[in-house]
């Protein structure tokens, strides 16, 4: 049996889902546009193609052999985009969530299923139907669970709103004994600079106390606030608005000292590397056209 462990971001990585482009399906039509940016794209014709996907996608295995991770993927469905693991499922402790997702990603988590079968069912546990929560708004950090929400009374009316406030009580009944602290996001369907799809669209912690942060991705400043003041603005790299579009803040950590990003983020790169990280670059800009980056594309299932 495996033993899912999971506590902060950036532990060293024993395990991982990673996702595939493999027979990932014609360009979507306009109205099968699930955000702003995916939109953009396939109106302007440079969605990007399956070739420059599964070529971007191998880099990072690459990477995690090199690390010594363990990395499991999905069965390959046919015509099905199966890129973003991190949305489908997600660990905290030793316990795997099933995202209550867009009913028809549902057979992508049917696609895991071999990786499942591993796991204790008592440690899997499906949300109930009300609570919608996807793996990018969902970030432990040792004592606390950090969670991006939209709580507005025009939630139905997003579908860049993906974790509502039931999912917020549901993690707080799940882990009494951690601090849960979420965060509104700012949402449009329609002007992809101005959405925090999840929460790891604007914030993420990197090595054990520093953190990317875009301040326009939250809805209340005060919470902004609250990041940077339990960071400490010396630790804190604060990207552009473009950059969030770039989803400058959407980069892995293989442990505190290495991190994955994106080959063209160079300011980002040389933060991280004045600050001691290592710095594994991938190509990855195709895939960023999804308004996904490398945390979307994994599932991290055990770190030490």
């Amino acid at each position: 049996m495996m033993q899912l462990h999971i506590e902060n971001e950036t532990s060293p990585l024993k395990a991982v889902i990673l996702g595939t482009a493999e027979s990932c399906g014609p360009t979507p039509k306009p109205e099968e546009a699930y955000d702003p940016k995916s939109l953009e794209h396939i109106l302007a014709g440079t969605y990007p193609i399956e070739e420059d996907m599964v070529r971007e996608m191998n880099a990072f295995a690459k990477v995690f052999e090199k690390h010594g991770v363990e990395v499991f993927g999905p069965s390959i469905l046919k015509d099905c985009n199966q890129i973003f693991s991190r949305d489908i499922a997600f660990v905290i402790e030793d316990k795997l969530f099933h995202s209550n997702i867009l009913p028809d990603r549902e057979r992508e988590f049917e696609a895991i299923q071999h990786v499942l079968d591993k796991i204790d069912p008592n440690k899997i546990i499906r949300p109930p139907e009300e609570v919608h929560i996807e793996g990018g708004d969902v970030m432990p950090w040792n004592d606390y669970i950090f969670i991006g929400t939209y709580t507005g009374d025009d939630y139905p009316d997003y579908i860049t709103a993906r974790t509502n406030k039931e999912a917020v009580e549901f993690i707080k009944e799940q882990f009494p004994h951690k601090k849960v602290k979420s965060f509104e996001l700012r949402k449009s369907n329609t002007e992809a600079k101005d959405n925090a799809l999840h929460l790891d669209c604007c914030f993420q912690p990197v090595g054990k106390d520093k953190a990317i942060l875009h301040k326009n991705g939250f809805l209340l400043e005060e919470e902004y606030q609250w990041l940077v003041d339990y960071f400490g603005k010396e630790n804190i790299f604060e990207i552009t608005k473009d950059e969030m579009y770039q989803m400058f803040s959407n980069v892995f950590s293989i442990s505190q000292q290495v991190v994955v990003s994106e080959q063209g983020f160079t300011r980002l790169n040389d933060w991280l590397r004045e600050q001691g990280f290592t710095v594994e670059e991938i190509p990855y800009a195709e895939i960023a056209k999804q308004e996904g980056l490398l945390r979307c594309s994994t599932m991290p299932l055990i770190r030490e």
